[in-house]
């Protein structure tokens, strides 16, 4: 080995996984990009500068220790880059898979600064993880001893499991309660599988379950079994739902059948990839086969629907967006996966309105140009009198992003802190809400964010919760 695996940024060029040709790609649901050899994986790892203050480090909400876990890959040392990189991400093969690095991590570093091209992060994430599994070093969660206490936890997405997975390993028994059949929330159903094949996300459920973490799915709280019921049973309580209610559009022919939600598009889609009968798939209504489809939107929830719609055959993929590429909030890499894809992107684009009788026949769009920057910075869109036209269609999905469901009225828990958004309002820190005994994670506090994001505040609580219990001992032990 050589004396010195780093800094090789000048002599070695960045280089991406390889990626399956467009028209290859466009005919399933596989992901799109190939995995790293042992060799390709050390090598673009050895391209990091080992900077003194890590930038990479420090825009990662989880803080993970990239630079090292970088080292170790360009050292051979995978077992010792796996270790260090669970060490403070419950899930590195998703966030490696999901995450919008050119965003985050990637997007940050500092060889990149410099003109040389980013270390691929998110690729080598991948790699040390999914080598781990096929190694046998992922182990369930064991525990040095079990503890009486327990947490019940609503929701059984990111942020959820990720605080099922921290207590657990402090021996505190764990019930995670959630409405779906199967766990993972918007990683299960929400999330096409070119972006993240489902295997990955239901052999981290099984390892949970195998480690003691009882799942209770079906359930759906305030109908299946009372907030309060749940309350009663445990020593503290996560609320982690997320976000689920589309934001909707109230403009004329908006009821029309054939407009259609983006959440509902989705889970239709996954649920037809695992082999479930799904009657709106099933009757074309949620199927793009054939159909001429147009997306409302610019977020990646967005992305996901549009590439969606190529795979399940659809005749044209059209996404607007009501302003440029350069001011949309999705990320770029999936724009332009789907563009090679043959999505049409309309930009500066925004509906007024659905042409049709019952049947959508067409999206009435005005023509929008950047004006005056609005409060956060942006440029906001503006409208080009006289610039309107029908673009047609005969399925519309609005993909407008999420908002908080009325939980203190669905759980008929009045007392259910909550923002003026309808988010649950609680300390960012620990999770903690002005119920007693009760947290709250994730999107339900955010509003719609990141996987990552998830994970870092179901870390968070738990290590609150532990330090309540006076648990943080066992957990520093184990």
């Amino acid at each position: 080995m050589a004396k010195q695996p780093m800094l090789k940024f000048v002599q070695i060029d960045r280089d991406m996984p390889e990626k399956r040709a467009a028209d290859n790609r466009r005919e399933d649901f596989h992901e799109i990009y190939a995995e790293f050899a042992r060799a390709k994986a050390a090598e673009q790892a050895s391209r990091c500068s080992q900077c003194g203050v890590p930038y990479c480090q420090s825009h990662c909400p989880l803080h993970n220790n990239i630079p090292d876990w970088l080292r170790m890959t360009a050292e051979g040392r995978l077992r010792e880059a796996y270790e260090l990189s669970q060490a403070t991400n419950t899930f590195p093969e998703i966030c490696g898979r999901i995450c919008p690095q050119d965003r985050l991590c990637e997007g940050n570093c500092v060889i990149e600064q410099s003109g040389h091209g980013t270390v691929t992060i998110g690729a080598v994430e991948k790699y040390i993880t999914d080598t781990a599994w096929e190694q046998g070093w992922v182990e369930p969660p064991a525990p040095v001893s079990e503890r009486p206490e327990s947490v019940g936890i609503i929701g059984a997405g990111p942020g959820g499991l990720a605080a099922a997975d921290r207590l657990r390993r402090a021996g505190i028994q764990v019930t995670v309660y959630d409405s779906h059949d199967r766990a993972g929330g918007l990683m299960t159903y929400g999330i096409p599988g070119f972006k993240l094949e489902k295997d990955v996300v239901l052999r981290r459920n099984r390892q949970l379950e195998d480690g003691g973490v009882r799942l209770v799915l079906n359930c759906t709280v305030g109908r299946d079994i009372p907030f309060d019921e749940i309350r009663g049973k445990h020593d503290a309580v996560i609320i982690a739902t997320g976000v689920y209610k589309s934001r909707d559009l109230e403009m004329p022919g908006s009821g029309q059948d054939g407009i259609e939600k983006a959440i509902d598009y989705l889970t239709a889609s996954n649920r037809k990839s695992f082999g479930d009968a799904v009657v709106d798939f099933d009757s074309g209504r949620l199927n793009a086969h054939g159909r001429k489809v147009v997306v409302i939107g610019g977020g990646d929830t967005a992305m996901d629907c549009v590439r969606t719609a190529i795979r399940q055959g659809a005749d044209s993929v059209k996404c607007l967006y009501r302003r440029d590429r350069l001011n949309m909030p999705g990320s770029q890499r999936e724009v332009a996966n789907a563009e090679e894809e043959g999505v049409i992107f309309e930009w500066l684009s925004a509906p007024r309105g659905f042409a049709g009788d019952g049947q959508v026949t067409g999206v009435m769009v005005q023509r929008m140009r950047l004006g005056a920057p609005d409060a956060s910075g942006r440029q906001s869109p503006e409208v080009i009198e006289g610039a309107d036209y029908v673009e047609e269609a005969d399925l519309v999905i609005k993909a407008l992003g999420f908002e908080p469901e009325d939980l203190p009225t669905l759980w008929d828990q009045p007392d259910l802190p909550v923002t003026r958004w309808g988010t649950i309002k609680a300390q960012f820190t620990t999770g903690e809400t002005d119920l007693p005994g009760v947290y709250a994670v994730g999107d339900i506090v955010r509003g719609a964010s990141l996987v990552v994001w998830a994970i870092r505040d179901g870390r968070d609580c738990a290590d609150a919760i532990l330090d309540k219990l006076g648990a943080a001992s066992a957990m520093a032990a184990e």
